[in-house]
């Protein structure tokens, strides 16, 4: 049954997925669209567009848009579709939960230990490795299109991509207003 398999994938990505929210969308992305065919590219870059755009952390809104998506696509109905929703959310969230109740007493005890710290010297590389993904995982043709198949499509979206990157890193604008700042843009361009 798929919510058997949305718990199961979503509490293994949960246990596994170092560096929050952005870290685990490379998780997800395989998971939902590569191994489990729950659901396209498109579809997932849509559910990072708006799980960004919402309220909350990135990973549980993804979690929970993924889950109502895989089931909705599976051909169930959408009550149905939102307890796939719940299922995901609540599987991603699990692992964290019971790793903060055991290890919160032991951590404060021994954060300072050179094991301790070394572990966590090590955790940040892999980090910025799974964010690097996640952002290498989005820039596909379906955002992106292509030189050959769509020069201006493309060249604008390079364009809204450096200048988002050039606006939040060092002109320093907000990242809220960056995103209604290309969304006016996109807005603007499509017609």
């Amino acid at each position: 049954m798929i919510f058997i398999s949305l718990f199961y994938t979503f509490f293994m990505i949960g246990l596994f997925g170092f560096g929050g929210g952005y870290g685990m969308l490379s998780l997800i992305q395989h998971e939902t669209v590569e191994h489990w065919h729950w659901m396209t590219s498109a579809e997932f870059t849509d559910i990072v567009a708006i799980s960004q755009m919402t309220p909350g952390p990135i990973g549980i809104n993804s979690a929970t848009y993924a889950g109502y998506t895989a089931v909705k696509n599976a051909g169930y109905s959408m009550p149905l579709a939102v307890l796939g929703s719940a299922t995901a959310t609540f599987a991603l969230v699990l692992p964290s939960l019971i790793l903060m109740i055991l290890i919160s007493k032991m951590f404060m005890k021994y954060m300072h230990h050179h094991a301790v710290e070394s572990v966590f010297r090590g955790l940040r590389p892999a980090v910025v490795g799974l964010l690097a993904a996640a952002t290498l995982l989005l820039m596909t043709p379906d955002n992106f299109s292509t030189p050959s198949a769509d020069p201006w499509q493309f060249s604008i979206s390079c364009f809204l991509f450096l200048a988002a990157f050039v606006g939040v890193k060092f002109v320093k604008v907000n990242p809220i207003r960056m995103i209604l700042y290309c969304a006016v843009a996109g807005l603007a361009l499509l017609f």
